[in-house]
């Protein structure tokens, strides 16, 4: 299976989850999504990331963003493993896993690294825009949870890249300054940036977020 890149349209699917069979271009509608796998079922990991993304579900929503998890068990599992999220983890699951047995996902995602393990998914995360393209993708070991935070930054870095002609350099928070796009001249950056321009050499010019 061809690896995904940025820039290529996510693969549809359909798939039986814990809240039902799932299309992922109906799911996700208009909406940006988040498509993040689990290695299997009662994992202390998966279990500590999944309560964490529910506890996040709020911020997801604010940003127009759907979540999907995913794990090679079957529903019945699915079901059970929730009950021990929402308990150990004080929360409750408020988004679909999809139970991926036949691994048709993980094949169709590039989810199983043979090198780290033949039958199991590593931690892959895929953010899809409303167009269905592919916008981000992350690769983390079994052993590693994911930082939530960072997801979360990486959307406002996405969406506010998607919509004003700059970018965000490193450690950029929301509402912090911004880099203005190489294509654009400096003049014209000044013009077209209201709040300012600070020019720090010529290919490095900062303007405030342009949405505060």
């Amino acid at each position: 299976m061809a690896k995904i890149r940025l820039g290529d349209t996510a693969p549809n699917f359909t798939a039986n989850s814990s809240i039902g069979t799932i299309d992922l271009y109906d799911y996700l509608g208009d909406s940006w999504g988040i498509l993040f796998s689990h290695p299997a079922d009662f994992t202390p990991v998966c279990t500590t990331e999944l309560g964490t993304a529910a506890k996040f579900k709020d911020e997801f929503d604010k940003r127009n963003v759907k979540m999907l998890a995913l794990s090679v068990d079957g529903v019945d599992s699915h079901k059970e493993w929730i009950k021990d999220i929402n308990e150990v983890q004080n929360t409750t699951v408020n988004f679909p896993i999809i139970a991926d047995e036949d691994k048709k996902v993980s094949d169709l995602y590039d989810m199983i690294h043979p090198n780290a393990d033949s039958t199991l998914t590593v931690r892959s995360v895929f953010i899809i825009a409303p167009d269905k393209t592919v916008k981000l993708t992350l690769t983390y070991p079994a052993s590693t949870g994911r930082n939530f935070y960072e997801l979360l930054r990486v959307i406002d870095s996405l969406q506010l890249t998607a919509n004003h002609k700059v970018a965000t350099p490193a450690n950029w928070k929301n509402g912090e300054d911004v880099v203005v796009s190489p294509a654009i001249a400096t003049e014209d950056a000044k013009n077209m940036f209201s709040k300012g321009v600070k020019e720090i050499k010529p290919y490095l010019r900062m303007t405030p977020d342009p949405t505060v």
